[in-house]
């Protein structure tokens, strides 16, 4: 089936159809409202987008603002859906999403090697393998690649740690084995973008984003934009001293944020004081039942991840923090010891800071790279 793309010529028209899709069903009243149009011009704006098909009328409803029934605007979630991937060094975990970010099958597949050929290939069968078992996915419309790393051109990988590449043209080996338009990004910076669409943070202009996990990964949004910058696939955040006396990370600094907080140094502590393998589920239920070594471990992690939200709050004051990555337990695990820490590094003067604790496995940042696929989709004609 072929997909019908926003080709949307007008700002403002692509402003209406932005603010239908991420906060629809809206009644043409609250829409004009939020976007200060007239109603004239809002008609004007609105009847094409109707005609296209790009916008849909849901069933009349009273409207409370002009005082009369009216047939608020939507957007058909089915009519494209697009491939989410995230990469780490030993699977890709991929996605299907429905034009709202909605995750409709999901599917975690190892790599059968870092070389980039098979990687392509083990993504682009598995995609293949989704569209022939879900009836939605003959719309795909575009495949978005999260991966631990930078691309700044948002096709060349320019550098994978987990996976061993360095300049590395994935997105267009991975667009030309599947016919699809493809982007990659950084693995963060997407999932900023999803909780910032779709997510966490999609009724703030301004917010910060904390994942916990593999590694420690910032983001931030301000004024409705995800701040990005060359030195995303560091993990420079990993390296944020949060306690001076705590382990040792690789790069030899003590109490940072990656010695701390990564489920990687957590699991190693934990078997080390227990004297067997335990892995980071078993840790937190360790802890919930009150067992002193992981209680204090996972305290003590909560503590530095407390510190970090306080510095990142107190450095950029955004509206909200949210809190998210494959190992965000900590955050619920640990909430006392989390707030306590918070606490102690905030003025007793300042706003109270609204935290958002979000799902974070891999399905979601794999969801996270779909969202860049939408945003490329929707956002093209600008």
């Amino acid at each position: 089936m072929t997909t019908r793309a926003w080709t949307i010529e007008s700002g403002t028209a692509l402003d209406v159809a932005l603010e239908v899709l991420l906060r629809g069903p809206l009644s043409r009243a609250e829409l004009a409202r939020r976007l200060d149009l007239s109603q004239a011009t809002l008609s004007r704006l609105t009847k094409p987008l109707v005609e296209q098909g790009l916008l849909i009328e849901g069933a009349a409803r009273q409207d409370s603002a002009a005082g009369r029934p009216g047939q608020p605007l939507d957007v058909d979630a089915s009519s494209h859906t697009f491939g989410g991937v995230t990469l780490t060094g030993e699977a890709a975990h991929i996605v299907l999403v429905d034009l709202r970010g909605t995750v409709l099958a999901t599917q975690h597949v190892p790599l059968p090697s870092h070389h980039s050929a098979a990687v392509v290939e083990q993504v682009a069968d598995t995609l293949d393998a989704i569209v022939r078992d879900h009836s939605d996915a003959s719309r795909l419309a575009g495949i978005g690649v999260g991966l631990g790393g930078h691309a700044p051109d948002r096709s060349t990988v320019r550098v994978a740690p987990f996976l061993g590449w360095q300049d590395v043209p994935f997105g267009s080996m991975l667009a030309q084995a599947t016919g699809l338009p493809c982007v990659v990004e950084n693995d963060v910076a997407a999932l900023t973008a999803a909780e910032h669409w779709f997510g966490g943070g999609r009724d703030v202009q301004r917010f910060a984003l904390l994942t916990v996990g593999a590694g420690v990964g910032y983001g931030l949004v301000v004024d409705n934009r995800v701040v990005t910058h060359e030195d995303m696939g560091l993990g420079l955040v990993g390296h944020f001293p949060l306690d001076p006396n705590g382990p040792l990370c690789p790069e030899g600094h003590r109490g940072c944020a990656r010695s701390m907080l990564t489920i990687e140094s957590l699991t190693r502590q934990a078997s080390l004081a227990h004297g067997r393998s335990i892995n980071y589920d078993e840790l937190m239920g360790l802890a919930v039942s009150g067992d002193p070594a992981a209680r204090r471990l996972v305290d003590d992690a909560a503590t530095g991840l407390g510190h970090l939200v306080a510095a990142v709050a107190n450095l950029t004051m955004p509206e909200r923090i949210v809190l998210s990555g494959e190992g965000v337990a900590l955050a619920t695990v640990g909430a006392e010891a989390l707030h306590t820490a918070i606490a102690a590094d905030r003025d007793p003067r300042a706003s109270t800071l609204d935290i958002v604790v979000r799902p974070g496995d891999f399905s979601q940042w794999a969801r996270g790279a779909a969202v860049v696929a939408i945003q490329d989709f929707v956002l093209r004609s600008r």
